[in-house]
């Protein structure tokens, strides 16, 4: 015999026992440490917030604005998916999941979280795209973006219950994220986009988007009513993400979502054993084995060198900076086996090499990754007229090894230090072992400081330029593989 018992006293129980410890008011307490921040925080990012959502000068055509709500619809979906969106916490999925409770009324408070959640970002970013392509924005639009943002989780929702449709949607989400962005960067090279008309009127546009209301509220009764549909692997998945970015976001510790990210790809992934190339060394033989197998990762960092386009109206020193980061970036396509080496030295030991060759032998795929990221980046910029005079293609070369060596460090830094002694700010303690490790391979990129001076001045790339950003690189890198390494030991940590 079956029943079902109340789901409420039974969450009631849990979440007291899981905050027995607490005291009175520390809830109380966290809710206005949160208010306190994000006020601050607007405070202090007033001009960077306004430039984002209302720009003096509207920038964007109609083919843009669309392009660009296009782009962040597409991303937004793919963030939803990744996260479910039909979650639970961890506890819950542990001791509720298959207890005779309502499995409606179990899931269907993560539904409505993430839906609101969604709603908000949509009508966020509806705001900001409009900021950059009207003088003056939409209530009507922005409720518009919010109903769609709903519905894109109810999409994402319904894809997470089938197997098929989660395909079909992933597809579609990834073309359309493709286009936007290759429209995007189409029109700041040079491509004039067909004019739209006048922005439609209130009268138009507000029986439209009511009549989107009444779709949305009832495609959203249907999707709680079939919430109880969602299968358990998928819940449970689900709920390993939510649980791994909450102990990322709680600990600092970024490592704990990338290894997931990894070990999630690969799980779902059909190999076959391969010979490695034998006239290459046996870790870059791996590494170039790895670089294969993950082809749809080097497609979308190919295209990513045309991104910096889109940048061409910023000021030049973030564009000499996405440079950077983007050549390291790419070379970070290969570096989870460099953290395999770190943690589990076992390969290395039966191959018979000591840390020096494991990690010069490392660096070449990273290298090469690096070096085609920045020259192709660079040409694509000097071939648009965006960069000063020069062969600024020639750069490639130097931020190669830079964005090679920067990944290698990142990946060998291993997990963020709590043992430190904090620094105490006016908003609280501010812990220096995880601050540090979010600089791990950041600092590397120091040595592309030419680079960046040099674009931010606007000043051309002349040839003793271009060789001594090449030989400060090469210096650098030779440093760092020296001095880090021993030939003497097998640990790849950084110190």
């Amino acid at each position: 015999m079956s029943y079902l018992v109340e789901l409420r006293p039974v969450r009631r129980w849990i979440r007291r026992t899981r905050a027995s410890h607490r005291e009175r008011g520390e809830t109380l307490g966290t809710a206005y440490t949160v208010v306190f921040c994000i006020g601050v925080t607007i405070a202090i990012f007033n001009e960077p917030l306004a430039a984002v959502f209302t720009p003096l000068v509207p920038h964007l055509t109609g083919v843009g604005a669309l392009a660009a709500a296009v782009v962040c619809a597409a991303l937004l979906f793919l963030g939803l998916r990744r996260l479910g969106p039909v979650t639970v916490s961890r506890p819950a999925s542990y001791f509720l999941l298959t207890a005779p409770v309502s499995r409606r009324r179990l899931l269907a408070p993560s539904l409505h979280a993430v839906a609101a959640g969604a709603g908000l970002s949509a009508a966020a970013i509806t705001f900001a795209v409009l900021g950059h392509a009207l003088a003056a924005g939409s209530a009507v639009l922005v409720v518009t973006g919010a109903l769609v943002g709903v519905l894109l989780t109810l999409l994402a929702s319904a894809a997470q219950r089938r197997p098929h449709l989660a395909t079909a949607t992933d597809a579609v989400a990834r073309v359309a994220l493709a286009l936007g962005l290759a429209t995007l960067v189409a029109e700041v090279t040079g491509w004039t986009p067909p004019e739209f008309g006048a922005t439609p009127a209130t009268s138009v546009v507000l029986p439209l988007t009511g009549a989107l209301a009444v779709l949305v509220t009832a495609a959203y009764l249907a999707g709680v009513r079939d919430i109880a549909r969602t299968p358990n692997a998928e819940v449970l998945e689900s709920a390993k993400t939510a649980g791994t970015l909450a102990d990322t976001a709680y600990s600092m510790e970024p490592s704990f979502l990338s290894d997931m990210l990894e070990r999630r790809y690969w799980a779902r992934r059909r190999l076959r054993s391969t010979t490695l190339h034998r006239r290459l060394p046996p870790l870059t033989a791996q590494d170039l084995l790895l670089a294969r197998r993950r082809t749809p990762r080097l497609l979308w960092t190919a295209a990513s060198t045309a991104l910096p386009l889109l940048l061409t109206a910023a000021p030049p020193w973030l564009l000499a900076l996405t440079l950077v980061l983007g050549s390291s970036l790419a070379a970070r396509a290969t570096t989870a086996t460099v953290k395999t080496d770190a943690t589990n030295p076992v390969l290395l030991r039966l191959l018979g090499l000591d840390s020096r060759q494991a990690v010069r032998q490392r660096f070449w795929i990273p290298l090469a990754l690096a070096t085609t990221w920045s020259t192709v980046a660079l040409a694509l910029l000097q071939t648009s007229g965006a960069l000063p005079p020069g062969q600024w293609w020639l750069l490639g070369a130097a931020l190669g090894p830079i964005g090679a060596i920067s990944a290698l460090r990142a990946a060998r830094s291993g997990m963020a230090r709590n043992d430190l002694i904090p620094i105490d700010t006016p908003m609280g303690s501010l812990p220096t072992g995880p601050l540090l490790h979010a600089f791990s391979g950041i600092d590397m990129l120091i040595l592309a400081v030419p680079t960046v001076i040099q674009l931010s001045q606007g000043w051309p790339a002349a040839y003793d330029m271009i060789l001594f950003q090449l030989v400060l690189a090469v210096a650098g890198t030779q440093a760092y593989l020296t001095f880090t390494t021993d030939p003497t030991r097998l640990n790849l940590s950084p110190r």
